[in-house]
């Protein structure tokens, strides 16, 4: 099981094919926000959590590592 926010975003990012780039062009951050998200070195805050779970449709519970 994934237990960490930064993999749950790095495994649905690359599930979608995205690059990093890509992903924070999307949701308004920069490549080196989603980096730092990824390497597990800074959190997002709520907004951006409410906006990957938009953009995957997927719940807040899955990407916080809530339920498998």
């Amino acid at each position: 099981m994934k237990d960490k926010i930064s993999d749950r975003i790095k495994e649905i990012r690359a599930e979608y094919k995205l690059s990093q780039e890509e992903l924070g062009k999307k949701i308004s951050v920069s490549q080196d926000t989603i980096s730092l998200w990824e390497n597990d070195k800074a959190l997002p805050s709520t907004e951006y959590v409410i906006a990957i779970c938009k953009l995957f449709s997927v719940s807040a519970d899955y990407l916080l590592c809530l339920v498998d």
